[in-house]
């Protein structure tokens, strides 16, 4: 998980609550790309789509949908490609 974004330290109230996973949108075997779509996260004031920093083959997903997440939690796992 990376860091929080930046506006939400700025703005104040954006995250404040838990951060909880909304939707998962890959599964092992998927092959994405740089900045595909990983999970989309969901706090109290805003939902946010994490992208991939990397292209590859998803070896295993880590989360799931409804577990709240930590800052710096491992996502996935994934061959690069």
């Amino acid at each position: 998980m990376p860091r929080y974004p930046e506006c939400w330290d700025s703005c104040g109230n954006c995250a404040n609550g838990d951060v909880f996973v909304i939707e998962v949108h890959v599964s092992p075997g998927d092959v994405i790309r740089f900045d595909d779509n990983l999970i989309t996260l969901e706090t109290g004031k805003v939902s946010l789509d994490i992208p991939s920093p990397h292209a590859g083959r998803i070896v295993e997903v880590r989360v799931t949908e409804g577990e709240e997440l930590a800052e710096g939690q491992i996502i996935v796992v994934m061959e690069p490609g």
